[in-house]
C-alpha cells in the first residue's frame, strides 16, 4: 500500500485563508494512480485559525463544498483511499468530522472526533452529546482492512488505545492540527499509538512553519513503533509504502509465545488499581477467590428476578457473581428473563422469542412481584454490561433454543460483552453439548459451564471431561461426592444450584463446592464473611 500525507501551511490569523485553501486543492490535484491511501489534516474546510463559531461557519460554508469534491474527484481518479477532516452538520449539532471515500469516491463513513477540548466545546460549541454514552472505538472496513481514528486531542487518551487495540486495527488514520507539541513529543505519541495497538499509523497535521519545531510532523509509524516518514515542519506531501498487514508480534514475557504487546498487557491487567472506577471493579473471573456465593437471577427475594434493581441490589451488598438467563427477542435484542414463557413473570403471554423488542418493552415485568415494582420493564444484557461490567463476575446462562443455537445471536452476546471489556469477568453456563462446543470453538477465551441435562442425570462431569469445560453447575439432587472429587480431579470447578438455607450451604461448602447459587443472598453470603 502507498500512503500519500499532506501537511499544508497553516497560519494564526485568517488573511492567507483563501491561499492556504488553494494549496489543498492543488496538492490534491498532484495525486495520481500510484496511491492507495491519501489523508488530509484536520479541519481542512477552515485552513486558519478561527475564534467563533460563527467565524469557522462562514469559511466552512465557503470551502465544504469544493473540498469534499475534490476528495472524491481524487479518490476516483486515483482509485485511492481518502480521508479528510472538516464540520459535517449532524441532526444534533455541528461535529468535528472525518470523511472517508472509497476508491470510487463515494462516502464510506465517517468519524466523530471522541474529545473535545475546550476551544471546540465552549468556544465553537460543537456537539458533544455522542461522547457522552458508551460506544466501541469506531471501525471502517474497507477492503479487508480495519480502519481505526483518532483526530488530534484522542492522541494524548492513552487510556483508550487499549479499547482500540482490542478492535485489532489495521490501519489508525489521524487527522490532526496539535499546534502546541513539539516534533518530538507527536513522534512519542505516534509511537506509543502504533506499538500498543499493533498497527500502522497515519497522521496528516499542518504547519506553522518548515523552521518551527512545534505543530506538523505528519507521519507514518510501523506496528514496532518505526517512523517510516516524519515530515516535522516541511510544507507539501510524502508517500510511503507499507504491508498494512504486516504485524508486531514478540514475546509475551521471557519464554512465551509471540503475541502483540496489548495481548500481552491484557494478561496482566489490573484495573481495580488505578481506573476511576477502580475501587468498583472487581478481581477477573479466573482470579475471584473461591468458594462463593452466587447471587441467583440476582437479590431475587427483594427484586424482581433477573432485573436491574435485583442485580443492582446483590452488587451492591457485594456479590462475588450473579447469575442471569439470556434470550433473543423475534428481531435480534437480548433480553434477561429466565422463563421462556412471559406469564409467571409480567403481564404478557406467549414466548419471549415470538416478541419484538418493542412489544417487550410495553409489557409490566415488575407486578407480579409486587406493587412497589410496577412498571419495571425487562432488562437488555447490554444493559447489563453497561451499568455492573468489571463490578461482578457473571454467570451468564444461555438460554437453548430449538435446534442448533443461532450463530448470529451467538455472535451478538460474545460481541457485546467484547465491546464492554467483559470477557475476562464471565462465564457462559450452556445446557446442549452442541452450543457448547460452538461457543467454546468462536469465543475459546470465555469459559464455559457445563448444565444440567435431564435426559442423563448423573452424566454431567463426565459431559463436561469430555467436553474440556471448566466448570459444571451441579443440579440437586443428581450429585454426590463422587463426582465432585472426580471434577476436581479433571481441573472443573463445581458449582451448585441451589442453597437458600445456610445450614444447607455450610454442608455443601464441607463437600468441595466452589459456588454456590442462592436466592437469599444476604442470608448465605453470611458463611462466608
Amino acid at each position: 500500500m502507498k500512503a500519500c500525507i499532506i501537511q499544508p501551511p497553516y497560519s494564526r490569523d485568517t488573511a492567507p485563508m483563501e491561499e492556504y485553501f488553494r494549496y489543498k486543492l492543488e496538492k490534491l490535484a498532484q495525486c495520481d494512480e500510484s496511491m492507495d491511501l491519501i489523508v488530509l489534516p484536520e479541519y481542512s474546510d477552515v485552513p486558519c485559525a478561527t475564534a467563533t463559531l460563527e467565524e469557522t461557519l462562514f469559511w466552512h460554508e465557503k470551502f465544504i463544498g469544493p473540498l469534499l469534491d475534490a476528495c472524491a474527484e481524487t479518490a476516483k481518479r486515483c482509485g485511492a483511499l481518502v480521508f479528510v477532516n472538516a464540520l459535517s452538520h449532524e441532526k444534533t449539532g455541528w461535529r468535528n468530522t472525518t470523511y472517508a471515500y472509497d476508491r470510487s469516491g463515494a462516502l464510506a463513513g465517517k468519524y466523530f472526533k471522541k474529545h473535545l477540548p475546550p476551544l471546540e466545546k465552549e468556544a465553537l460549541r460543537l456537539d458533544n452529546s455522542y461522547t457522552l454514552t458508551d460506544e466501541p472505538p469506531y471501525i471502517l472496513e474497507l477492503e479487508g482492512l480495519r480502519f481505526a481514528f483518532l483526530t488530534c486531542y484522542d492522541f494524548y487518551f492513552y487510556e483508550a488505545f487499549a479499547a482500540i487495540a482490542r478492535q485489532k486495527p489495521d490501519i489508525i488514520i489521524g487527522c490532526s492540527l496539535q499546534r502546541s507539541d513539539t516534533h518530538e513529543a507527536i513522534e512519542i505519541m505516534c509511537r506509543f499509538l502504533a506499538y500498543n495497538t499493533n498497527a500502522w499509523v497515519v497522521r496528516s497535521s499542518v504547519s506553522f512553519s518548515e523552521d518551527s519545531d512545534i505543530c506538523g510532523a505528519s507521519m507514518v509509524v510501523s506496528p514496532t513503533g518505526r517512523v517510516l516518514a516524519n515530515m516535522k515542519g516541511r510544507f507539501g506531501m510524502e508517500t510511503v509504502e507499507f504491508d498494512p498487514a504486516e504485524k508486531y508480534y514478540k514475546p509475551a514475557g521471557y519464554g512465551n509465545p509471540p503475541a502483540a504487546h496489548h495481548e500481552y498487557i491484557e494478561y496482566g491487567r489490573a484495573p481495580w488499581q488505578y481506573r476511576n472506577a477502580g475501587p468498583g471493579v472487581v478481581p477477573f473471573e479466573s482470579d475471584m477467590p473461591y468458594p462463593r456465593i452466587c447471587a441467583h437471577r440476582g437479590f431475587s427475594t427483594v427484586a424482581p428476578e433477573n432485573s436491574m434493581p435485583a442485580f443492582g441490589a446483590a452488587v451492591a451488598m457485594g456479590a462475588q457473581e450473579i447469575e442471569f438467563d439470556l434470550w433473543p427477542t423475534k428481531d435480534g435484542e437480548i433480553v434477561s428473563c429466565h422463563d421462556a414463557t412471559l406469564e409467571r413473570v409480567s403481564n404478557g403471554e406467549g414466548l419471549i422469542f415470538e416478541h419484538t423488542w418493542e412489544e417487550l418493552q410495553q409489557l409490566d415485568f415488575g407486578c407480579k412481584f409486587g406493587e412497589k415494582f410496577a412498571g419495571l420493564r425487562i432488562p437488555r444484557f447490554e444493559e447489563i454490561l453497561q451499568k455492573l461490567g468489571g463490578r461482578t463476575v457473571m454467570n451468564i446462562h444461555v438460554k437453548p433454543l430449538a435446534g442448533p443455537y443461532d450463530p448470529a445471536v451467538m455472535k451478538k452476546i460474545v460481541a457485546l460483552i467484547r465491546q464492554y471489556d467483559c470477557s475476562r469477568h464471565c462465564y457462559f453456563m450452556l445446557e446442549r453439548d452442541d452450543d457448547i462446543t460452538a461457543f467454546k470453538q468462536y469465543a475459546p477465551d470465555i469459559p464455559v459451564c457445563v448444565g444440567h441435562d435431564f435426559s442423563r442425570n448423573w452424566a454431567i462431569v463426565d459431559r463436561a471431561i469430555a467436553l474440556g469445560a471448566q466448570k459444571v453447575q451441579l443440579f440437586k439432587p443428581y450429585f454426590n461426592q463422587e463426582m465432585i472429587d472426580k471434577a476436581h480431579a479433571h481441573g472443573i470447578l463445581c458449582n451448585i444450584f441451589w442453597a437458600d438455607d445456610p445450614d444447607e450451604a455450610r454442608r455443601y461448602l464441607d463437600m468441595g463446592i466452589d459456588t454456590i447459587l442462592t436466592n437469599e443472598y444476604n442470608l448465605v453470603s453470611q458463611i462466608l464473611k
